[in-house]
């Protein structure tokens, strides 16, 4: 264990009896519990000194023994709606990963576009950015990676060497992955759990509900334009490669597809469920209005979806399903638990008055509500360099809520900008799970990940600000 782990895990704990000790109310009795436990874990979240899932329990023992809320009412959070939205998402990408059917689409995406060398970063960009909306930025990071490197190793074999030009193109290859993987995930709902994180909160506290496809207005017009400029960014200003030329890169991508052979009807069984589910989220709000004793939404979808692939047999004779229980090992069920960790933390802001505070404290203040956003946008996003961006989302939400409460505004105006806000970090490599996986590959320093990240992250804010100001009163 660092130094930095054995420091977190016991000032946790320390500062949390210190709250509740202190001779004086900071807010009152319950709102400093929160405050005590708020700080335990975001201290527990940033050093990550025993598992971020764990640290989100913390508020199912805590709330109860110190009177915030019964433990029923706290474990209500854990069995959110929205998390089960997200597990029917990790059940369909989890299809999508076991039958390989992923890294077809990846590959003919890549084969698609074209294989001069600026042409091959595009194709790789895309083919990682559409990825990252389904299953997980980490998966989608890492089903592109040896493609890239097989790719990055026809010109360090070639009679030229590894030139400038050449190590230029492998450096916007290996960025280009990592960044589009970060940006894709913001197009939809499941796509990044930030973006979970927050609908659950405005469903839990707020009752305002956003559709899969009401997400979607948002969120793919802001993908698509970030990784247009993430792409500019990388082949024609930081890491040009004019002189590179290779022609056997199509060769690598075909040689990958005669690997996965022909599309296999396990294949086609899981491109029919994604299909279908895909078409239900995006028109559900159409079919409830032609059939409203139907209810549907997008959880009820998203489980119909997981279900399907676990019951619905592929072989009814052998007993073969695309999906089996065992196969739930790789879930990520310590994403889910941190969902609810966020969410009953929220629930437990709002019931000690914090929330209020913060919202009576604003309004009484004169603060130009443009600065206001700016600032939040642009602390969001620096500070998801450092630590969990689902953390981070978890704990500010509810704050940031109360400031556009505060303020008179919209909550969504402020929440949603900032939310994409935490799933924008391109500077660091310890910043998102891509950056990590690309910084590993051997191609990617620090300075050079640092050098492009703060103008993408310049950028990102400059496009929150203004989507802020002009978009959300227009789409909300």
């Amino acid at each position: 264990m660092t130094l930095t782990k054995k420091i977190g895990l016991l000032l946790g704990p320390l500062l949390f009896f210190i709250i509740l000790n202190l001779p004086f109310e900071i807010v009152s009795q319950k709102g400093d519990a929160v405050i005590a436990i708020a700080l335990w874990m975001v201290i527990w979240w940033i050093t990550e000194a025993v598992s971020i899932s764990v640290t989100a329990l913390l508020p199912l023992i805590l709330f109860p023994l110190l009177k915030i809320m019964p433990i029923a009412d706290v474990g209500a959070n854990y069995g959110s709606p929205i998390i089960f939205l997200f597990f029917g998402g990790f059940v369909l990408a989890l299809a999508l990963e076991k039958v390989n059917l992923h890294k077809r689409i990846a590959l003919n995406i890549i084969r698609l576009t074209g294989t001069t060398p600026n042409k091959v970063v595009l194709g790789f960009m895309i083919a990682t950015g559409l990825m990252s909306m389904w299953i997980s930025n980490t998966a989608s990071t890492v089903v592109m990676l040896p493609i890239a490197m097989s790719v990055i190793k026809l010109l360090i074999d070639d009679a030229d060497g590894f030139t400038k030009d050449d190590q230029n193109f492998a450096l916007s290859v290996m960025l280009g992955i990592a960044f589009s993987a970060n940006a894709g995930g913001i197009a939809t709902v499941i796509g990044t759990p930030p973006n979970s994180v927050l609908i659950g909160l405005l469903e839990n506290e707020y009752n305002i509900e956003i559709s899969f496809l009401k997400w979607m207005t948002l969120g793919l017009p802001f993908s698509i334009i970030m990784i247009t400029i993430i792409y500019f960014v990388l082949v024609k200003w930081m890491f040009p490669n004019k002189n590179v030329q290779f022609n056997a890169s199509s060769t690598v991508i075909d040689s990958e597809l005669d690997k996965l052979g022909k599309i296999t009807k396990k294949e086609k069984r899981v491109l029919l469920i994604f299909g279908v589910t895909v078409f239900l989220w995006i028109f559900r709000t159409l079919i409830n209005k032609l059939i409203p004793s139907l209810a549907l939404s997008d959880t009820i979808i998203s489980l119909m979806a997981a279900v399907s692939l676990f019951a619905i047999p592929f072989n009814f004779r052998k007993g073969d399903f695309i999906i089996h229980w065992k196969d739930t090992e790789k879930l990520a069920w310590g994403i889910l638990i941190l969902f609810g960790g966020g969410l009953a933390l929220a629930k437990g802001m709002s019931a000690s008055g914090i929330v209020n505070i913060v919202t009576d404290t604003i309004a009484a203040s004169n603060i130009s509500i443009l600065f206001t956003a700016s600032l939040l946008i642009l602390l969001m996003l620096f500070m998801t360099e450092l630590m969990s961006n689902v953390a981070l989302i978890a704990v500010l939400a509810p704050v940031v809520a109360g400031i556009a409460i505060g303020l008179e505004i919209p909550i969504l105006y402020l929440l949603i900008p900032v939310t994409i806000a935490s799933s924008c970090a391109f500077m660091l490599p310890m910043a998102t799970p891509p950056n990590a996986i690309v910084f590993a590959s051997g191609f990617v320093k620090v300075p050079q990940m640092a050098r492009v990240g703060i103008i993408l992250n310049l950028i990102a804010v400059l496009l929150l600000i203004l989507m802020f100001k002009f978009v959300m009163p227009i789409l909300f």
